[in-house]
């Protein structure tokens, strides 16, 4: 059974940093692209960033350019997105996705996600 799992999201103050992670089990995605999507409440899922199988190629939402890095461990099968400069407007909650083919930014590009991990931005 395939399984995305996410953790380290929580409260942080505006301007903070939080580290997301997702370790996937059940299959390997070495070969897959993996990504990040968020959905802050009343709105739809957006695509965040994601990370090509070799981990050198990368794609951001122009939102988080800059601010936020995803990287990719895969002896470990995990992905992981660094997010500095946090701001209200980060406020989601966070989803792990696998696996596209590409650099794709629509979530049904992916066929495997996780249960989502909060991030709560405050003042």
């Amino acid at each position: 059974q395939v399984q995305l799992v996410e953790s380290g999201g929580g409260l942080v103050q505006a301007g903070g940093s939080l580290r997301l992670s997702c370790a996937a089990s059940g299959r390997t995605f070495s070969r897959c692209t993996l990504g990040w999507f968020r959905q802050a409440p009343g709105k739809e899922r957006e695509f965040v960033a994601a990370v090509k199988w070799s981990g050198r190629s990368t794609y951001y939402a122009d939102s988080v350019k800059g601010r936020f890095t995803i990287s990719r461990d895969n002896a470990k099968n995990t992905v992981s997105l660094q997010m500095n400069s946090l701001q209200f407007e980060d406020a989601a909650i966070y989803y792990c996705a696998a696996c596209s083919s590409g650099l794709e930014t629509l979530s049904s590009a992916y066929g495997y996600w996780g249960q989502g991990t909060q991030v709560t931005v405050s003042s």
